[in-house]
């Protein structure tokens, strides 16, 4: 089985519907990382010396290859991320080996065998 690592760059407000929409399209479960920050094409405004910018959140899926572009795409499409300035960034990865998986490889291949018979 090949996987692919998708991360996302998000804001708190997208977080949740992100999360849920990348389970719906496939994802077995996510990991992340609060407060994180970053800067964009334009940087963050400072008010009386003090950055004033909201921390972002890491999200980590590690997915099943048949399923990432459509993770990849839903996630897009919830956080609005080509719509929205700020609404997020994500990209996925290739993992060349990945351990501590037994039991989603074997919900991904309960999955594969549902209804062939």
């Amino acid at each position: 089985m090949k996987f692919k690592l998708i991360v996302a760059f998000l804001p708190d407000d997208h977080l949740a519907e992100v999360l849920k929409a990348a389970r719906a399209a496939g994802a077995t479960g996510s990991t992340v990382i609060t407060s994180a920050r970053g800067e964009g094409l334009e940087p963050e405004r400072k008010f009386l010396g003090l950055e004033v910018a909201s921390h972002r959140n890491l999200a980590f899926w590690l997915v099943d290859e048949s399923v990432a572009a459509d993770v990849l795409a839903r996630i897009s499409s919830v956080g609005r991320f080509e719509a929205e300035r700020g609404a997020g960034i994500a990209c996925q990865i290739d993992v060349e080996e990945a351990v501590g998986l037994m039991r989603q490889i074997k919900a991904l291949e309960g999955r594969d065998h549902a209804g062939k018979d």
